[in-house]
Parts: C-alpha cells; structure tokens; sequence
C-alpha cells in the first residue's frame, strides 16, 4: 500500500474536505480559520468564483499547449496585464512552475548576462529546495543538509536583523552594509559579482522586512558595481504586504523580480520579468519547460489580477494587516514569552524568547498546535522554529481578523 514520505510532516492535524474563503472546512465538518493561506498562495481565498469560473472555462478549451510549441490566449494576456503591475521597464517575462525555478532561471539569466560567476545572497533568505536554491538558502540548514557538495559561487552577507543582533534598525543596517563591503574584499570581488538576490521581507528567515536604507545601499553599490539587484517577490508580491510588491515599500528598482505563489490564487505558476535588453543576454536554451505558463494556471492568475483590482485587495491587504499587527503587539505586551512582533501588511511574524532571550522553539510551536485545534491554523519559520507566522487571504475582513486575534491571545496566555 503506496502512502506519503515520512519526511512531509504536517503542521497541523486538518484533513480538509473543502475549502471557502478564508476558511477550510476538515472531513469532520470543523470550520478553521486559514492563516496560512497556502504559505501565501491562495491570495484571493480558497476558491474564489470568479478564479473557479475562469479555470473551469479554460480547462473546457485548452488544458495545456506547451509554450515553446504553441502560443495560447491566456499566456498572451496574463503577459499584457502584468505589464500594467511591473516595476518600470521590466517589460520581459518567462514563466515557470514554481518558486525555486524561478529563482534558478534568474541566476542562470545573471551569470549569463554579466559574465560574472558569483552572486550574493542574504542572510535568512529563503529561495527554494532545488540544488542550486537551496544553496541560495540560509533561513535554514534543513534546507540544504546531506545534499553536499552545493553549488559554488554563493556567498552570504548579513541581513538586518535588529532583534536578532540585539540593536536597532539603524545600526543593524549600517552594520550589514560595511559588512557587505568587506565582503567584496575579502570573498567576491565586485568584478566576479553577478546579482544580489534578496527577499523584501525574509519568509522563511522570520518575517523580518527590509528597510529603505539598506535596499538604497544596495542599489547604489549594484549600480556602482555593475551587478543586477534581483528581488524575490515570490512571497511578498501581488499584495501581500499593503503595496502590490514588497519592495515599493523601501523605494528600491529592481533589475530581475521572482514572482509566483500568491499570482494565481493556488494553481502552480511562477516567472521572473526582466528588461527585454537584459533578458536578451540569456543564452539559448537556457529558458523553458514542459509545464510553464500553463494554460489553466494562466487564466487563474488573470482572474486573481482582476480580482485583487476590483475588491481593493491590496488596499485591504494594508488595512487589516495593520490591524493584525497592533492585536498581535498588544498579546506580545501581556506575555513576557514574545521577544518581538513584527511585519508588513499580511505577513505578521510573533517571536519567542526565553527569559535570557534565547529562541523558545517549544513555546512557538506549543502554541502553534494550540491554535490549531482551536480553529485557527499557523506555520512557524525563523532558523530556530520559533516565530509563529499569520499569513490570511487578502480578503480576509476585520471581524475575521479580531477572531483570529482572540483565539491567539486565548492560546498565548494558556500556553506561555
């Protein structure tokens, strides 16, 4: 009798029968609050109608017509259309399936372009599984352990943390910055540099945003440099943290952005736009795939555009992740277990410390389960397993939010 790897642990014990909204609905007939969201995948809730109407209809057309064979309508007009969302002048896209691919065409697409072998990544970052994402990838050593030897040319610098370093914003972002610096001294020359690869906001690594500052530090050494400033938006895009990308928070221009997760609403769909001169430097054969821009998962994603635009999703997404945040601050006052609450938009994160402000992995995850069975479900990330991540649709409305609050607090104060 074939069953799933051991290894897919569930974080929570739901089996689901179906799923509405901001709800999932387990085998049993429970009702639970979703603040997971799919790890930030079902942007417009679980099976919206207009995003079920537009893959139903699709599917009735054309499943799939591989895009390097044939061209299709709804590829055609998912490029169209985020050509009005793009940062300016990135004008050019390739689609692929998931996050990690994303993430693995932008570095091919750099070291291509700039002739360049390294790249830089960040401290906590999290960019996929795959050999060479995973090697991207610090929020974790589960990420990467016992796949050795990793790709070569990945090197990491300090992200500003400030509560990880026990300092404030400022010095943390001063601190990264010169480090970066020696960094070019000391490991990848400017001239062997190809990108920096950074999350406007660290997922994996611990809902810790970036700041303007240090976003403007490294466009101006990219630009001094002559290296491409890759943003991976696969987490924070479409939305999620109160601007449509995570990066117009912090006044920054990217080169390269990394998209998927929430732009489809849960069908498999990912890419990374670039400049159509800059894209051209790719090498060809280097772009493609049998599954990319797919065409359900295409019409799915015009339909989460048009949904995310006409309910004012993003301004939502802003409204009620402020909201989230102060409840959030006001639990963390009362329980001296919580190290720091912090975030941007719909992407809260809940640190837990012990008294002499080591991690508190047991205390994170006691209470993660807690909230699980009483209807409201999470997922803990940050390198120690101990900040509790709330991660709802951005349809999710403000009495929903004040019940998912009352349930946390409930869960906080019984269990820390």
């Amino acid at each position: 009798m074939a069953q799933l790897s051991p290894l897919l642990k569930q974080a929570t014990p739901v089996v689901v029968d179906h799923g509405e909204g901001v709800y999932l609905h387990d085998v049993d007939g429970k009702r639970h609050l979703d603040f997971t969201a799919g790890i930030g995948v079902t942007s417009t809730g679980h099976c919206h109608p207009r995003v079920v109407e537009a893959a139903r209809e699709q599917i009735g057309k054309l499943v799939h017509g591989q895009y390097t064979t044939v061209m299709h309508k709804p590829l055609l007009e998912l490029t169209r259309r985020l050509g009005d969302v793009l940062p300016s002048g990135l004008d050019s896209l390739f689609y692929a399936n998931s996050g990690s691919e994303a993430v693995e065409a932008a570095l091919r697409l750099a070291r291509q372009a700039t002739k360049r072998p390294n790249v830089i990544v960040f401290q906590g970052g999290f960019h996929g599984r795959t050999v060479a994402a995973a090697t991207m990838t610090t929020s974790g050593t589960r990420f990467s352990a016992g796949i050795s030897p990793l790709m070569s040319g990945v090197h990491v610098a300090p992200f500003p943390y400030a509560y990880h370093y026990g300092w404030d914003q400022e010095t943390a972002t001063k601190f990264a910055l010169r480090e970066l610096d020696y960094l070019f001294q000391t490991v990848s020359a400017p001239s062997e540099t190809a990108a920096f690869f950074i999350e406007p906001v660290l997922g994996e690594g611990g809902y810790v945003p970036a700041n303007t500052e240090f976003m403007a530090g490294l466009r101006e050494r990219a630009d001094r440099h002559g290296i491409l400033l890759v943003l991976d938006e696969v987490q924070t895009g479409f939305g999620r943290t109160g601007k449509f990308w995570g990066h117009d928070h912090f006044d920054v221009h990217p080169d390269v952005v990394l998209i998927a997760k929430g732009l489809a609403s849960g069908f498999p769909l990912s890419g990374i736009a670039a400049s159509e001169e800059l894209m051209a430097k790719a090498y060809p054969g280097s772009q493609g795939g049998t599954y990319g821009g797919n065409a359900v998962s295409c019409a799915a994603a015009i339909a989460t555009l048009d949904v995310i635009q006409d309910e004012g999703l993003v301004e939502n997404a802003a409204e009620r992740g402020r909201q989230l945040l102060e409840g959030a601050r006001l639990i963390a006052d009362k329980t001296p277990a919580i190290g720091d609450v912090r975030g941007l938009g719909l992407l809260v994160g809940t640190e837990f410390t012990t008294a002499d402000g080591e991690p508190d992995t047991a205390t994170a995850q006691a209470v993660q389960q807690a909230a699980a069975r009483s209807g409201l479900l999470l997922l803990t990330c940050g390198a120690y397993s101990n900040v509790v991540r709330m991660v709802p649709p951005l349809i999710v409305n403000a009495d929903q939010v004040d019940e998912a609050l009352r349930i946390w607090g409930d869960v906080v104060t019984a269990g820390s």
